[in-house]
């Protein structure tokens, strides 16, 4: 089974301004539960500044979301944010290129 609904949002300028970035991965509505998450910056795994919720049950399907805060300065350097979520023996990613927006 795959993971219903899967995003991505990227860090607000208000937040850059401030300093940091942080990009948030939403999952949501799969079942059964244990959905693994990890992020990666240009195809490189990224384990530092990671957060994962524990996962959460309403009528039989799980939602999770993991955040990914980065310093500005690592934010300016990386063009691919990638959250790819394992769930049973499926993956599913969600991408973000900063090329496609223009904070």
């Amino acid at each position: 089974s795959t993971v219903a609904s899967l995003s991505l949002l990227p860090p607000s300028s208000e937040q850059l301004s401030g300093g940091s970035a942080t990009l948030a991965c939403l999952m949501s509505g799969y079942s059964p539960q244990g959905v693994m998450v990890s992020w990666e910056v240009d195809e490189a795994e990224v384990k530092d500044g990671v957060l994962t919720t524990t996962e959460e049950e309403k009528g039989g399907r799980y939602s999770r979301s993991s955040t990914l805060t980065l310093s500005k300065a690592r934010w300016e350097e990386g063009e691919v944010y990638t959250c790819r979520v394992a769930h049973d023996d499926t993956s599913d990613l969600a991408t973000f290129r900063k090329s496609q927006c223009n904070v």
